[in-house]
């Protein structure tokens, strides 16, 4: 993606279901746990790259001893700073006392991390400050065992106001207004609630104080706490938690928006956002893996048995889209297919804008992470010259003379590398014409690559504001002197703001949106836009079961081509010599790329949860009223 949106999270939790022992006679090492969190970390850093954290919990642990560990970054490299801060303190451990080196149980006494129960979280800092108080895993803490709890998950609640006032009107005094806090508290009160109910229960039964902590450990039903918890949550999410005493669930939204994959064997239990990084870290098959269903929660209690629960009742599925066309890593076998076939389906319409003359094209991508649908686009130029070329051999039949038939065979696509990302840029010069001019060297060009005249095919993930494209992308691709630069986005038009944790929160960022505010103000049609205003200033005090998403009027009176060639418009450049057109992918053709992740509110305003019509609406309002902020 061209335009760099912040986005997503990453979780993963592991579970050793032997003896630490166990890993260090068969792999070497009581770390076993450590370092493979190591390599899911990594393998996931794609989803987050301002903050990473790392948490443990340590079974059996006598009283006084150590159990819990937490360690969090935001240094510019986080997962290698935590992992180097647990390297040190290893390694600390052992210079200290050498003699322990293969004393496990020492080892698991006195050296912090080393536990059997582990959560990790990459984060990108979608929303309020990037501190190190924002960075997951939260820790809720308590002198019960039962009552601590470790927070991490991928996700966003669009109903955090409605969330925090159910805190206070259960007594509690929340210390701030963020999800992630919200969440973790309402989790912790009924955790609190159930261990409080146990506990009297079984000192009726007839036990001491000190013999209940096992049996409350043992009776705790993590489902009917989530199930509590869970109740009015609007948002998407993957939500990780680990209790003290070394129970662990990770549970997913009922729309299934944000992914969630699990494998299981006899030593280890793993729960991740992606399938590929367990796949790789622990060297299984496709097949092994398996994908955590919407609305349940894989639950891992203490003694090592997990079990798959549904907690709240499935909704459509509307898996995010998004996750495919760019945010998950492309090593899925799923997402590479389907991105290759995003590639295919847009073919035609190039086709149509080049006038069919592929002798005179030349076709590439920008930025790399576009690479695979580029291969698509390019399989099917293919397909079809293959096609032409039959027809043409056909039609001359046994009178060929082998200097047409090598003329004819020649022909194929003209594929390049037209551009290359050169450097990450610092803005650190304040005037505008200054910066501008900084920006468009982000991209290094291949000259020669372009023969003047040709047409020139790049295809892009996705464009969301376009900004890159205007001030950078195509003033050094008109340098190639190219007849027609053609931008082609393997995703359709984004129109709507996301409230389930994509950095993609105000109307008036989008491209798309810009476009049909032009064309409004050409037509003489922005008594539209006032009404729209007035109809969702009018729905603020609605339920949100009833809240209609009204910013589809915005775009219903124009197609999607008049809107597309209107961002062609607004994005060439004045001083661009080549003509300029915008292609997006249909909204038909993605679902029929991506059949398993249907999840396309911001393309079609479709929100999966009643919340997010609420934020759409309230998006508009700010844009109509001119606040520079978020709607959510």
């Amino acid at each position: 993606m061209s335009d760099a949106i912040k986005h997503e999270c990453g979780i993963s939790v592991i579970r050793l279901l032997k003896p630490l022992e166990y890993y260090h006679k068969k792999y070497g090492t009581a770390f076993y746990g450590v370092n493979k969190m190591y390599l899911m970390m990594e393998k996931q850093h794609n989803r987050g790259q301002d903050g990473a954290g790392f948490a443990s919990i340590k079974l059996d642990m006598a009283a006084g001893e150590r159990y819990m560990s937490r360690v969090r970054s935001i240094e510019q490299q986080p997962i290698q700073d935590i992992f180097a801060q647990i390297t040190n303190r290893i390694n600390s451990a052992f210079k200290a006392h050498p003699e322990e080196v293969d004393n496990v149980a020492w080892q698991k006494k006195n050296i912090p991390y080393v536990g059997e129960l582990l959560l990790g979280h990459v984060r990108y800092g979608t929303f309020g400050k990037n501190s190190i108080e924002s960075v997951h895993p939260f820790l809720r803490q308590n002198n019960w065992m039962h009552r601590n709890l470790i927070v991490a998950g991928n996700f966003n609640m669009t109903n955090v106001h409605e969330l925090f006032d159910n805190l206070v009107q259960l007594g509690q005094h929340p210390k701030e207004m963020a999800d992630t806090i919200t969440v973790m508290e309402k989790i912790g009160h009924f955790l609190d609630d159930a261990v409080a109910k146990l506990y009297k229960q079984i000192k009726k039964e007839g036990y001491t104080k000190q013999e209940a902590s096992p049996l409350i450990a043992e009776r705790l039903r993590v489902s009917k706490i989530l199930k509590r918890a869970a109740k009015n949550w609007d948002g998407g999410y993957a939500m990780a938690g680990l209790l003290g005493h070394g129970d662990a669930f990770v549970l997913r939204d009922p729309a299934g928006i944000r992914p969630t994959y699990y494998y299981k064997d006899d030593e280890v239990v793993v729960v991740a956002s992606e399938r590929p990084a367990i796949q790789t870290v622990f060297n299984v098959s496709y097949e092994d893996v398996k994908e955590l269903e919407p609305g349940h929660a894989i639950i891992i209690k203490k003694n090592g048995v997990s079990d798959i629960k549904e907690i709240l009742e499935p909704t459509e599925r509307k898996a995010c889209s998004f996750e495919r066309i760019y945010f998950s890593r492309g090593s899925d076998k799923e997402i590479y297919q389907e991105r290759k076939e995003l590639g295919e389906k847009i073919f035609p319409q190039i086709l149509t804008a080049i006038d069919g003359n592929i002798k005179k094209t030349v076709f590439s991508y920008i930025p790399n992470t576009a690479e695979t649908s580029f291969l698509g686009m390019v399989k099917e130029a293919q397909n079809y010259l293959n096609k032409k070329k039959e027809e043409q051999i056909l039609s001359i039949g046994s009178k060929i003379t082998s200097e047409q038939l090598h003329e004819i065979l020649e022909v194929r696509p003209r594929i390049e590398k037209v551009a290359i990302k050169d450097a990450k840029l610092r803005t650190f010069i304040t005037q505008d014409s200054s910066r501008d001019d900084l920006v468009t060297h982000v991209y290094d060009i291949t000259y020669g690559s372009v023969k003047k005249g040709d047409n020139l095919v790049i295809i892009d993930d996705s464009i969301v504001r376009g900004t890159t494209l205007k001030k950078s992308i195509l003033r050094i691709l008109d340098r190639l002197s190219p007849k027609k630069i053609i931008v082609v986005s393997s995703a359709p038009q984004i129109r709507y703001p996301d409230c389930y944790g994509i950095d993609m929160a105000k109307l008036e960022d989008f491209i798309a949106f810009r476009a049909a505010l032009a064309l409004h103000n050409e037509n003489g049609s922005y008594s539209v836009v006032e009404d729209i205003y007035r109809k969702c200033v009018d729905q603020l005090q609605t339920k949100d079961k009833d809240v209609i998403n009204y910013v589809k009027e915005f775009y219903a009176p124009f197609t999607a081509e008049e809107i597309s060639y209107k961002i062609g418009q607004l994005l060439s450049p004045k001083d661009i010599r080549s003509e300029v057109q915008i292609i997006y992918q249909t909204i038909e053709s993605l679902h029929e790329a991506c059949p398993k992740n249907l999840g396309d509110w911001y393309f079609t305003g479709n929100y999966p949860t009643p919340g997010g019509n609420r934020v759409v609406n309230k998006a508009f309002i700010n844009f109509f009223e001119g606040k520079n902020q978020r709607a959510y």
